[in-house]
């Protein structure tokens, strides 16, 4: 199968290649074997593994002169060590040089499945950290891009933060790059090429999130049939995302709070403590001050979780983002479902840059991803105007969006450029409506907010019947 999993065995004695070469097979790996350092190394340029299974004691070349010529050729390559005897020295050596794991022999079976599981989802972590590292690196930019006030402050405040252990707050509505922002801060870090685990806390009842985030040891419950490392384990040394923080339970708020007071908590069904050393962000939409008042949320985690706080401004106060994330997008998923870019009308970018974006830069992303997929702007240009017609005013000579769907059903064309036209007439009324009522209806401020003159703005308030209305 293609997602078969190919591990190399390298141990020079032939009883113990048989039996892993059996072992693993019958779980499923492909394996191939080599008695010498060397003829593993030789074995590398014809075959690649996704996992190495090395003895410390090897005829010739020993088992850390071949981990290091391993790791030298394929650095993100698993090495399990095994050897029987386990001297510290050897140990710390063998960490040192890369090795994901050590066992002693005779080791138990579970402990090399343990081992293996560990190694492989530590391997597919960073393999994802570096796929996401390419491939958001420009959108992560733009998003975080400081061209007003308010990002300029956030990303002071990351930059300050970032090469440090802190726990950061991560504020701000739903869609506006709270997960970017966490991201940076690790790549930012110390901990860059170590893990960055993300878990989302509302996604799960609370049971299954106790367990993932902690793990859990086997006959722990019902169905655990082995030990299960949680994610603050796969984080040891990395980072630990917390998105939707303020949605998880009071009982995990208290072993949370174990975390980041102790540095250890323990899995489910376990009876001593695992240490880790993981750096924890979290983030939320929700104002946890008023969940505290309310005893939903545990005011000493609160003030442990908010030892700096960022937050992410929406995106209807970054208009000057619009057109930038616009182009992004564009590029992004015309590549994607290799369709040809093309520029958006001068009418409809006004119409998006008009809009009030309350599922902020995510709505954007994906309005701009049914543009491309649709090849049209018409269906996105109805989605909005059907989501500002109820607030806007009748006599605004607006879309007769029945009027519309019975011409497309009849397989009539439409004019998009008088579509576009209305459509960003009203979305420019509102906009200036919403900023004057912002400013207390002072006008100079309200021309700057919009980045348009002051005799600009007068014009446009009598051409949308704008008068004041404290």
């Amino acid at each position: 199968m293609s997602d078969t999993f190919r591990v190399l065995v390298i141990d020079d004695d032939p009883g113990i290649r048989e039996y892993l070469d059996a072992l693993l097979e019958r779980r499923g790996y492909e394996v191939f074997t080599a008695a010498t350092g060397e003829a593993a190394l030789e074995a590398l340029n014809t075959s690649r593994p996704d996992l190495v299974t090395l003895d410390v004691v090897l005829d010739g070349m020993d088992g850390l002169e071949t981990l290091r010529r391993l790791k030298k050729r394929l650095p993100d390559i698993p090495v399990v060590m095994l050897s029987g005897h386990g001297q510290a020295r050897t140990i710390v050596e063998a960490m040192q040089l890369g090795a994901s794991d050590f066992l002693r022999k005779p080791f138990e079976v579970e402990e090399l499945e343990l081992a293996f599981q560990k190694a492989l989802e530590h391997r597919a972590l960073r393999q994802e950290v570096e796929e996401l590292r390419g491939r958001a690196q420009a959108g992560t930019q733009l998003v975080l891009s400081d061209e007003d006030e308010k990002m300029r402050e956030v990303n002071d405040v990351i930059e300050q933060v970032a090469d440090t252990d802190i726990t950061v707050l991560i504020r701000g509505e739903s869609g506006t790059g709270k997960e970017l922002v966490a991201r940076t801060l690790h790549e930012q870090s110390d901990r860059r090429d170590r893990p960055f685990v993300k878990v989302n806390c509302a996604a799960l009842p609370s049971e299954l999130l106790e367990s993932e985030l902690f793990g859990f040891e086997k006959g722990a419950f019902t169905g655990a049939q082995k030990r299960k490392l949680g994610k603050f384990e796969y984080a040891n040394r990395g980072t630990i995302f917390l998105d939707e923080i303020g949605e998880m339970s009071s009982a995990l708020q208290a072993k949370l709070l174990q975390v980041l007071q102790d540095g250890e908590f323990s899995r489910l069904g376990g009876e001593s403590d695992v240490q880790v050393d993981t750096r924890i962000l979290a983030a939320t939409n929700r104002n946890l001050e008023e969940a505290v008042h309310t005893a939903e949320f545990r005011e000493d985690l609160y003030y442990r979780l908010n030892v700096v706080t960022i937050v992410m401004p929406p995106l209807r106060e970054r208009r000057g983002a619009v057109p930038l994330l616009v182009d992004h997008f564009l590029k992004k998923f015309s590549a994607e479902y290799k369709k040809a870019v093309r520029d958006l009308s001068p009418e409809t970018i006004a119409i998006l840059n008009g809009y009030h974006w309350p599922g902020n830069v995510r709505e954007l992303e994906n309005m701009v991803r049914r543009m491309i997929v649709l090849g049209s702007e018409t269906a996105v240009l109805q989605e909005i105007a059907l989501r500002d017609a109820p607030e806007a005013d009748e006599s605004s000579s607006f879309l007769d969006l029945d009027a519309l769907g019975t011409e497309l059903a009849n397989g009539n064309g439409v004019d998009l450029k008088k579509i576009a036209k209305q459509a960003a007439r009203v979305a420019e009324k509102r906009v200036i409506a919403k900023v004057l009522h912002e400013t207390r209806w002072n006008r100079k401020e309200a021309a700057e907010r919009l980045q348009i003159s002051y005799k600009a703005l007068l014009y446009k308030m009598k051409e949308n019947g704008l008068a004041e209305s404290r």
